[in-house]
């Protein structure tokens, strides 16, 4: 049998980012991918032109198929959009007691289309995050979580620091936003531990879906039962291949390639691991 993943996410019908983004991801790690679309984007590589959400009771009901009949040895989240949807993924997330819950807090997406409502970041971080194994904001994200400007490395482990007190047992800040570095540095923390992930910058724009990615590949991991920085880890390198081998699909930014750790197959010595 498969390892097993679920993703509780929007559709990105241009198939860079969203659910199709995780299930590419899923299915080359070798993990059997389901999901529960929180909603319908209308969207291409320039941009978001709509967004159509699923009903509760619809996003209720995959859920519980999914999870009554085959169950998730790990739980994704990804664009959630509003407060209703965020309760349903709680209520669930409870009731089924999922032993890895990763929680994507998607707000913005890469084009600059709000994804979250406003008044759905408080349920966020008070009903999901306790409950999640790990959160995986990007600057931008845990800046708006925390309420602070992260415009240093020190700054964003207190913001880290911050977000572990919410409930979650670790926080991953990735650093892809902060566009003044050479190298990117990922911020994991546990509670206890500081671990630093550093890979060079890529000169490109092809970079669609890279949170999505990122995500889906440490929820995969996890399902397949690798302790949680290992996880990390070995999603790091998978998004650093595929983010190098990002390619266009259309006129604006492309995604990134999802295949590409397997069909390069290209081992990746780039990846810096600090722990303090």
């Amino acid at each position: 049998m498969l390892p097993k993943a679920l993703t509780i996410a929007g559709s990105d019908s241009g198939g860079g980012a969203g659910i199709q983004a995780d299930l590419k991801t899923f299915q080359e790690l070798d993990v059997f991918g389901m999901s529960a679309i929180t909603a319908i984007t209308a969207q291409n590589s320039q941009g978001v032109s709509g967004v159509y959400p699923v009903s509760p009771e619809g996003i209720s009901q995959q859920i519980t198929a999914v999870a009554d009949d085959i169950g998730a040895d790990a739980v994704k989240t990804g664009m959630l959009f509003d407060e209703p949807t965020i309760k349903i993924v709680a209520e669930k997330a409870a009731y089924y007691k999922w032993d890895h819950l990763v929680i994507d807090p998607v707000m913005v997406s890469t084009s600059g289309s709000k994804l979250l409502q406003d008044d759905a970041i408080h349920a966020l971080k008070t009903q999901l995050f306790p409950l999640a194994t790990i959160i995986t904001p990007n600057i931008p994200e845990a800046s708006e979580i925390t309420g602070r400007s992260l415009t240093s490395f020190e700054l964003r482990k207190e913001a880290a620091k911050a977000m572990y007190e919410m409930g979650a047992a670790a926080v991953l800040i990735k650093g892809g936003h902060h566009l003044d570095e050479t190298k990117i540095v990922d911020i994991f923390y546990d509670g206890s531990t500081y671990v630093y992930l550093s890979v060079p910058r890529l000169d490109t724009r092809h970079t669609h879906g890279t949170g999505c990615t990122y995500a889906a590949a440490i929820t995969a991991h996890l399902a397949k039962g690798r302790p949680l920085i290992d996880a990390v880890k070995e999603a790091k390198k998978f998004i650093h291949v595929a983010i190098k081998h990002g390619f266009a699909v259309g006129k604006g930014p492309g995604p990134t390639h999802h295949a590409a750790f397997r069909f390069y197959q290209e081992p990746l010595h780039e990846l810096e691991v600090m722990t303090e």
